[in-house]
C-alpha cells in the first residue's frame, strides 16, 4: 500500500469510511503526499497526455475561438484572458503566440492570467512559458482576478474535482463509501446517507441494485462562481472534457497510472484519478446564471474552428514525414475513435452576444 494509502486506512480505521469525494480529494490534492502536489503527470514521462501537449492547432484553434468571443462582446478593454487549471502552461503558451500574431494591439492591451493552485505546477508553467510569462499574471482563484471582462478556457479541469457517488441498494440509492475489508484493504461499501429523488436523472429510480450514480457538486459550485462572473461583467467560458452530454446512471470513477488503467483503490496518491463530467448539469448552472450554453463534441468543434484548413496550412511546408505526424495529431484530436467524440466541449457567452462560431449541438 502506498503511504497515502496507509494513511487513509488509520484514518478509517479511527473513525469511519469516508464518502467518494473524499478519497478522490485525499488522493489528489493532499498536500504531503497527493497526485498533483507530488508528481508530474503530464506528457510522454507522465499518466496522461492532454491535447495541447498532442499538437499546437488545438491551442491555436482555442485562442481563435475566444478571440471570436472578445469581438462579439464589443472589443473589451480592459479584458482578463484566462486559463483555469493550466497543467504545464503548453495552451496558454500556444494561445499567446496565435494571439500576438493575429492581433498585436489586443495582444498588448489584454490582461492574461492563470488560476492555478499548485506552487509546483506554478513553477513549471513558468518554465514552459519562458519569456512570455512576464505578460502573466499567476491567481489560486478566479475570485482575485479583478472586474474587467472575463475569457476563460479550462481544458481536462473538471473531471479532475471530486464527485460523490451513489448505489442502488434494497433500501435505495445510499451514498458510496471507501472503507476496509476484513483484511484491512481498502474497499467500497454502501454508506447510511439517501439521496433526495429530486436529484435522480431519468431512469434512475429504476435502476437495478448494484448501480452507481454520480453527482459533482463541487464542479456545479466551481461552473456556477464562473458563469456569475461572465454574467455580471461580460466575457465568455470555453471547457473541454471528457464526458456525456445527456444524464444517466453509471460507474466513470476511474485511475491512470504510467498511460494505463489502474485499480481506483490500489494506488492511492500515486494515480491520476478521474470521472466523466456531466456537461449537462454544467450547462443548466450556466443557463441559471443567465447565461447561453452550448455543447459539441470536440472533434465538431476543432473542425467548425478550422482545424483541416490549419493542419493544411501547417503541412504545407513540411516534408512527408511531418505531414504525416500532422495528419496523425488530426486524428488523435478530431477523430471519433480518438478524443473527437468522447471529449466534449462546453461554451458559454451572455445571451446578447451573437455571431460566435460553434457547431450545432451533437
Amino acid at each position: 500500500m502506498t503511504r497515502l494509502g496507509e494513511r487513509i486506512a488509520e484514518l478509517i480505521a479511527a473513525d469511519s469510511p469516508i464518502p467518494v469525494s473524499e478519497y478522490m480529494a485525499l488522493c489528489l490534492f493532499d498536500p504531503q503526499h497527493g497526485y498533483y502536489t507530488t508528481r508530474e503527470p503530464f506528457g510522454a514521462g507522465g499518466d496522461f497526455i492532454t491535447a495541447p501537449e498532442i499538437s499546437q492547432m488545438f491551442g491555436e484553434l482555442v485562442a481563435a475561438w475566444l478571440y471570436q468571443a472578445w469581438l462579439a462582446n464589443g472589443r473589451p478593454l480592459p479584458a482578463t484572458i484566462a486559463e483555469i487549471g493550466p497543467g504545464r502552461g503548453t495552451l496558454m503558451k500556444d494561445m499567446l503566440r496565435t494571439w500576438s500574431r493575429i492581433d498585436p494591439a489586443f495582444f498588448n492591451a489584454a490582461n492574461f492570467a492563470l488560476v492555478e493552485t499548485s506552487p509546483r505546477l506554478a513553477g513549471i508553467q513558468r518554465d514552459t512559458l519562458g519569456p512570455a510569462a512576464a505578460r502573466i499574471t499567476w491567481h489560486e482563484s478566479i475570485a482575485t482576478l479583478g472586474d474587467a471582462p472575463l475569457f476563460i478556457v479550462g481544458n481536462e479541469l473538471f473531471d479532475a474535482l471530486p464527485i460523490r457517488q451513489f448505489v442502488q441498494t434494497a433500501a435505495g440509492w445510499r451514498e458510496r463509501m471507501v472503507g476496509l475489508d476484513e483484511n484491512g484493504v481498502l474497499a467500497f461499501f454502501a454508506g447510511m446517507a439517501s439521496l433526495d429523488p429530486a436529484l435522480l436523472p431519468p431512469g434512475a429510480a429504476s435502476a437495478p441494485q448494484g448501480a452507481i450514480l454520480e453527482l459533482a457538486p463541487a464542479r456545479n459550485a466551481l461552473m456556477a462562481e464562473i458563469a456569475a462572473r461572465i454574467s455580471a461583467r461580460g466575457g465568455a467560458g470555453l471547457f473541454i472534457d471528457y464526458g456525456y452530454l445527456q444524464p444517466g446512471v453509471g460507474d466513470t470513477l476511474q485511475a491512470l497510472k504510467n498511460h494505463s488503467f489502474d485499480d481506483v483503490l490500489a494506488h492511492p496518491g500515486e494515480a491520476d484519478l478521474t470521472s466523466h463530467v456531466d456537461f449537462c448539469a454544467l450547462s443548466d448552472v450556466s443557463q441559471a446564471q443567465g447565461l447561453r450554453a452550448m455543447t459539441a463534441t470536440q472533434g465538431s468543434f476543432l473542425l467548425a474552428m478550422g482545424l483541416l484548413e490549419r493542419a493544411g496550412n501547417l503541412g504545407a511546408n513540411a516534408d512527408e514525414a511531418g505531414r504525416d505526424a500532422i495528419s496523425a495529431q488530426v486524428e488523435r484530436l478530431a477523430g471519433p475513435d480518438q478524443m473527437g467524440d468522447v471529449f466534449k466541449v462546453l461554451a458559454v457567452l451572455p445571451e446578447s452576444v451573437k455571431d460566435v462560431a460553434f457547431p450545432a449541438g451533437d
